[in-house]
């Protein structure tokens, strides 16, 4: 089978995610998208009229940011018209399918040079009518309903935290942990690889830096912040009067919720984009490119929808059965902070050493900007493998869904 290397990746940094309060917020989300396209063509040199094919994920993918995100962003960037392009849906693991799919067509000898990303401007999303509604919280389609009931994210984080024990004091010295190295890695410089400054039509910058992070946060501050998804549990859906709580209580109906889950142990709402380029052997170095690691394994998997978050774990383990790897091959690992029970029970299950994880923050400090944490959580990985000088990272993220996309790479 033909390798799949990783050529280049990029971000644009991450900005508030609130209409009138963030840096990126009066932005087209085609312009954060070509941002990232038009950084790799011009670090990389790209011919784009033999790009094989965009792929690019969006989780929300109306009004602005439907129409086929990926196609228009690279009309917006300059690219050839030949460079096609299409925009998926796996809900926060969009992006990171997006660079599976990416790998697997290369790896399959089909394409040549493929760029994967993804964007998505919750500053933009949070204005829309009712933004929780959609497929999966499944409002309308009572048999769904009964047959699989999907809840609320933060009530089904909390529900995790309940059935797996976590106290509220374990959860916030993640967070905690998450923003101290997100911290010090902006401090280093550690991110000024991948970020590419977002520019305005009039060439001036409109954001060069990651705008959530709170390097001043304590462990008093966290422990002070109310649940976030206390009330959230008891919102009716509908005039049946089912809530988000009852959607978990039919399938655990003994469960006693704690709700332990707030804004600083949650991850934060931000807007942003990000692209990876793979490219084959043959092509790599028919035009002189220098791989930076390849594509190991990919792996999908999906666990139940009614807690939802659980998946990364089993998807891990699938990711290193087909790579024949052990969980001790791996260096480094970024497992999405959608929640701090996610990473907890990751760590936990799999007995990893915290200390290969997220060890540059997470979202919790920097932002989730849902369908493009996936292709910067890769680009992040890369960077911290060649800095340290290791040799294989694993990223995976919890879905909406009850799913979770992973791969492993190897530093070239």
């Amino acid at each position: 089978m033909p390798d799949a290397f990783i050529i280049d990746a990029c971000r644009t940094p991450r900005g508030i995610g609130r209409a009138g309060k963030g840096a990126l917020a009066d932005f087209h989300p085609h312009h954060l998208a070509a941002t990232v396209l038009r950084a790799l063509a011009e670090r990389n040199r790209l011919k784009t009229e033999e790009i094989d094919d965009i792929l690019w994920g969006t989780s929300r993918q109306v009004g602005r940011q439907a129409g086929d995100l990926g196609r228009m962003a690279a009309l917006d960037a300059g690219y050839d018209v030949k460079a096609s392009a299409t925009t998926l849906d796996r809900f926060c693991g969009s992006g990171l399918t997006a660079a599976n799919l990416a790998a697997t067509s290369v790896m399959s000898g089909m394409e040549q040079l493929v760029i994967a990303g993804g964007t998505e401007m919750m500053s933009y999303t949070s204005t829309l009518p009712d933004p929780g509604e959609g497929p999966i919280m499944e409002r309308g389609n009572l048999r769904l309903r009964a047959r699989h009931p999907q809840s609320h994210q933060g009530v089904c984080a909390d529900a995790i935290a309940t059935l797996e024990g976590f106290e509220r004091t374990d959860l916030d010295a993640l967070a905690l942990r998450s923003q101290q190295r997100a911290a010090a890695a902006i401090a280093e410089g550690r991110f000024s690889r991948s970020i590419v400054p977002v520019m305005r039509d009039d060439n001036t910058i409109a954001l060069d830096h990651d705008e959530l992070p709170r390097s001043d946060t304590t462990l008093e501050g966290l422990s002070a912040l109310k649940p976030a998804f206390a009330k959230v549990a008891d919102v009716p859906l509908d005039s049946s009067g089912t809530t988000y709580g009852a959607l978990i209580k039919a399938r655990y109906p003994d469960l006693a919720i704690r709700h332990v889950h707030h804004a600083g142990n949650s991850s934060g709402v931000v807007d942003g984009a990000a692209a990876v380029l793979f490219a084959s052997q043959a092509y790599a170095e028919r035009n002189g490119m220098s791989p930076r690691a390849r594509v190991i394994s990919v792996a999908n998997m999906g666990d139940d929808p009614t807690l939802m978050l659980n998946a990364p774990v089993p998807a891990a383990k699938k990711a290193l059965a087909v790579a024949g790897l052990t969980i001790d091959d791996i260096d480094l690992f970024e497992v999405n902070e959608a929640f701090a029970a996610v990473t907890e029970k990751f760590i936990r299950d799999l007995k990893v050493d915290p200390g290969k994880v997220n060890v540059n923050g997470g979202a919790i400090a920097l932002g989730h900007p849902i369908g493009a944490s996936g292709p910067i959580l890769i680009g992040t990985l890369l960077d911290e493998l060649e800095r340290r000088g290791l040799r294989r990272g694993l990223v995976t993220m919890c879905t909406g869904g009850g799913m979770a996309p992973a791969m492993i790479i190897e530093r070239v």
